[in-house]
């Protein structure tokens, strides 16, 4: 899961100038070439939670962590019918408890898979928690860390309920990384069945990205969306029936038509050991903080 390298980067000759083609897609108005201008269903570019449906897509979750807090060890005893759409983190209580469960402690990450010489290992009651900013707003927290004396990386990967084996369907987030450092990345994704969308992915110190997987193989699509984990971005991924497209900050960053996955898959909001560059280095951190999550089904009413 997870594990890309991003190609070689090739500029493109634009038909129309930059700030005419930004605006017609931030406006989603056709561009001056004539081409259709791709919009964000939701238009969902600004601080706010979007609340309601739009386009398409049923809103079936809306999140800003405003609610009670979840303090550090609340996200523990989560090996409760685990990968099921009633999986449950036993730590948790009240509105969490239904809405959110984490890959269980002990799991590893992707790096062990990959051989890496700093691998993770998934430890959700030390490194999630949810609270508010100096500023009032409730986050969701994510921190991760080695341990001094060089053990494995304490990653995270946290789970909404509602869209757990959920098939097709509109996810985003505002997110950004406000503690940096080497060693450490998401890759909040969809997979199963040999296929695979991910998004955002990419070490915290390098570029925010989307890749997809072709369901039974092919080039991986790879898609640049942002150069800065540290700056607040809204990311969202619209998945309908033969079409995947990814949005950073309401802009269409990527879209694909092949081998688009037509079964139920979870959203997994996956933060784990770096699988480029430097690891971690013994005594380090980083935390990525989420100030909202909306998710939408495609097609129930």
């Amino acid at each position: 899961m997870g594990s890309h390298a991003a190609p070689s980067r090739r500029k493109r000759a634009l038909l129309v100038p930059v700030g005419l083609m930004l605006l017609a897609v931030l406006l989603g108005v056709p561009r001056a070439d004539g081409a259709p201008a791709p919009a964000e269903a939701c238009r969902t570019t600004g601080t706010e939670l979007p609340r309601g449906d739009c386009g398409p897509f049923w809103q079936v979750l809306a999140e800003d962590f405003n609610g009670d807090r979840v303090p550090l060890g609340a996200f523990s005893d989560c090996d409760h019918h685990v990968d099921t759409s009633a999986a449950y983190c036993g730590g948790l209580s009240g509105t969490y408890r239904d809405n959110w469960w984490a890959y269980p402690t002990g799991w590893p990450d992707t790096a062990r898979d990959r051989n890496r010489d700093v691998v993770g290992v998934y430890h959700p009651e030390d490194t999630v928690s949810v609270g508010p900013a100096e500023n009032g707003d409730g986050r969701m927290r994510i921190r991760m860390w080695r341990p001094a004396d060089g053990g494995p990386v304490h990653a995270a990967a946290v789970v909404p309920r509602a869209v757990m084996q959920m098939k097709y369907g509109k996810y985003s987030a505002r997110i950004k990384v406000t503690k940096l450092a080497p060693g450490y990345k998401s890759a909040w994704l969809h997979y199963g069945g040999g296929c695979e969308m991910d998004h955002p992915e990419g070490e915290w110190t390098g570029d925010l990205t989307a890749f997809h997987h072709p369901c039974g193989g092919g080039e991986q699509g790879y898609f640049p969306g942002a150069d800065d984990w540290t700056e607040w971005h809204t990311v969202s991924t619209e998945w309908t029936p033969g079409h995947v497209r990814f949005f950073v900050d309401g802009r269409q960053t990527g879209h694909d038509t092949r081998g688009v996955p037509n079964r139920p898959l979870s959203w997994v909001l996956q933060n784990e050991s770096a699988l480029q560059g430097p690891g971690a280095a013994p005594g380090s951190s980083a935390q990525l903080e989420v100030t909202w999550v909306a998710a939408y089904a495609y097609g129930w009413k």
